[in-house]
């Protein structure tokens, strides 16, 4: 299935002006996304502020309006959800559509799982080449029957009906994603359902259901829910993404005579490891008005530009930047020596194979990278005073990739050429006008799909 009506490219110009500017990014996608569902799943009105409008969140909101749902059309990030009940979900028409969402996808199957009905999950092209062996497998020994492509790829059918029974689950890697498909699972399985992960990640999902009223037991490295409880309605104030955030962290960093600040921006501590590693390498960050909003830790954070030096990145802190490594590794390339990031073979199926697209194009650039199976390394051009050349750029359709060069054009000695951006509106709608409107010089053009555009 192709969505794509237009293809976007972006050409980059090195920084003419200061970057410079107050504002706030969109807000948080895994919030958002998990918004929707418990909302959904909830008794009452579920409001929720900040909502993400891009097209991730938008295709799980159209998913479980296709289940009869009904929600608002999001204003100005305001949405309105009338849940449903746990078990108030109607049997969809067609197949489920989530686009590129991963998020989407892994964790309405564990949702899916405990329904009385059939239902299929499909996305695009990128999306049916990653791995959902990881959450079938947990699925199918809580009693799921579900079916898949080839190599446990999507689409999935899932087939309704089928009693689901607790577990006690190891995870075999770190994975926010899977870690929530079989909690939210859980919510329909007879007994205590708990997961242990082998390292820290996101617990946006733990954090939501404790705050729609469902326990949630926390111990160490593991979380458990028991089965049959009911989820209450409330109000949420989705934070800014500090995915989105890191592209003016590292703009800002690597920039000549730079500040700017990022309002409202999610502090979650399984999130905050890109700031860490930024702080580590030299970064010139304050992080100041720290507050609660409706369970989530936000602050704002001023950034000024800095002299980076290479780092070996902790392994400890992977999993907790592990969508910020595309931006990182622009970074590590701006910085004063050797980088070196282990740890992170995650990063090889995501939107695309993120150490071999970002390798890929930081060497056409000019820089020595030397992607690993679990990593890179990279030698940091620091004292130049534009590390990067000119070149053209294939982001594969990645969001993050696409965002990263555009950022690594403020330190470029001509101009950088970025095909296949669409997808940033996955994201980051209104990436583009941000970054030019604090000062990088980014243009974005439109054109038609080209073949294949996924």
């Amino acid at each position: 299935m192709n969505h794509a009506t237009t293809t976007v490219t972006y050409t980059t110009q090195p920084c003419a002006k200061k970057l410079e500017g107050n504002f706030r990014v969109p807000g948080d996608k895994s919030i958002s996304h998990r918004a929707i569902m418990l909302g959904a799943l909830a008794e009452g009105i579920t409001e929720i502020r900040g909502f993400l409008q891009g097209e991730d969140s938008l295709n799980t909101l159209r998913c479980f309006r296709a289940m009869g749902v009904e929600i608002t059309d999001p204003v100005d990030g305001y949405v309105r959800v009338a849940g449903v009940g746990l078990y108030g979900l109607r049997s969809p028409k067609k197949p489920l559509y989530v686009g590129n969402s991963g998020t989407s996808m892994r964790l309405m199957a564990g949702i899916l799982a405990g329904q009385s009905f059939d239902s299929v999950l499909e996305g695009d092209k990128s999306l049916a080449r990653r791995p959902m062996r990881r959450v079938i497998d947990p699925l199918n020994q809580m009693g799921a029957i579900i079916e898949s492509a080839e190599g446990g790829r999507s689409p999935l059918t899932i087939r309704g009906g089928n009693a689901l029974n607790a577990i006690d689950y190891l995870l075999p890697m770190a994975s926010a994603q899977v870690k929530s498909c079989v909690l939210l699972a859980g919510l329909y399985a007879k007994g205590r359902t708990c997961v242990t992960e082998p390292a820290p990640t996101r617990d946006h999902t733990e954090r939501m259901l404790s705050g729609f009223g469902y326990e949630v037991e926390r111990k160490g490295s593991t979380a458990c829910v028991q089965g049959g409880g009911r989820l209450a309605a409330r109000k949420i104030d989705v934070p800014a993404d500090i995915s989105s955030a890191a592209f003016f962290m590292v703009a800002a960093s690597i920039a000549p005579a730079a500040e700017i600040t990022l309002e409202h921006v999610g502090m979650n501590p399984t999130r905050i490891g890109v700031i860490e590693i930024l702080k580590a390498m030299g970064a010139d960050m304050t992080v100041f008005n720290s507050r609660e909003v409706g369970g989530e830790p936000v602050a704002d954070i001023r950034v000024k530009s800095a002299r980076l030096r290479g780092i070996e990145i902790p392994e400890a802190l992977v999993p907790l930047a592990i969508d910020e490594f595309p931006a990182l590794f622009v970074a590590a390339a701006c910085a004063e020596g050797r980088t070196v990031l282990t740890g992170a073979e995650e990063l090889r199926v995501k939107e695309s194979d993120r150490i071999a697209v970002m390798a890929d194009g930081l060497q056409k650039l000019g820089i020595e990278a030397t992607p690993t199976v679990d990593g890179m390394i990279i030698e940091g051009q620091g004292a130049q005073a534009l590390p990067f050349g000119m070149a053209e750029i294939w982001s594969q359709g990645d969001h993050r990739i696409a965002m990263a060069f555009a950022v690594a054009g403020l330190r470029a000695s001509g101009t950088i050429t970025i095909h296949n951006c669409e997808f940033v509106e996955t994201s980051f709608p209104g990436f583009a006008e941000l970054f030019r409107r604090c000062g990088g010089g980014l243009q974005d053009v439109a054109g038609p799909v080209v073949g294949g555009a996924t």
